[in-house]
C-alpha cells in the first residue's frame, strides 16, 4: 500500500551517520510499494543536498548520484494547491506547532488515508496525536 514519505527519511538514506534502522526499513518498503511526496518535497530534499555541499558533506558528483538514484524510485509528487496550502495546511501547522512544509506532509497522509513515514520527532508526535499510522 502507497505510503507518504518525508524528506527526513529519503535524505537519510545518503548520509551515513543519518541512515538507521527506521530509514533501511522504509526504503526497503520502498522496492515494494510506492511512496507519495508533499509538494514541497523536491525542494527540501534539493536544500538538504545542497546544505550537506555547502559543509562539506557531499560533492556535486555525490549530488548527482544521489539525484540519478532517487529518480529511480518509486516516489509520485502530490502537487498541492494554494487552497490547501492556506487551508488545512495551516490549520494544521498552527494547531500541531509545525512548519507548513511539515504540515503538509501530514495534511497529505489524513487526505489520503495513508500512513507517514518520518524521522522527524515533531512530524511524527502530531502525527500519532491526530491518529496518523507511522509507516513502518
Amino acid at each position: 500500500m502507497t505510503f507518504v514519505l518525508d524528506a527526513s527519511v529519503s535524505l537519510g538514506w545518503f548520509f551515513p551517520d543519518e541512515r538507521d534502522e527506521y530509514s533501511e526499513t522504509i526504503l526497503t518498503r520502498l522496492e515494494a510499494e510506492p511512496a507519495i511526496v508533499s509538494g514541497v518535497w523536491p525542494l527540501e530534499f534539493a536544500n538538504g543536498l545542497y546544505k550537506a555541499e555547502k559543509r562539506g558533506r557531499l560533492t556535486e558528483a555525490d549530488i548527482i548520484r544521489i539525484s540519478a538514484t532517487i529518480a529511480g524510485l518509486p516516489i509520485a509528487l502530490h502537487e498541492m494547491s494554494l487552497a490547501t496550502a492556506l487551508g488545512p495546511v495551516l490549520a494544521w501547522a498552527r494547531s500541531e506547532g509545525l512548519t507548513t512544509y511539515d504540515a503538509s506532509y501530514l495534511e497529505l497522509a489524513i487526505s489520503e488515508g495513508l500512513a507517514l513515514a518520518t524521522g522527524d520527532g515533531p512530524l511524527r508526535a502530531a502525527a500519532e496525536r491526530v491518529g496518523v499510522p507511522i509507516a513502518q
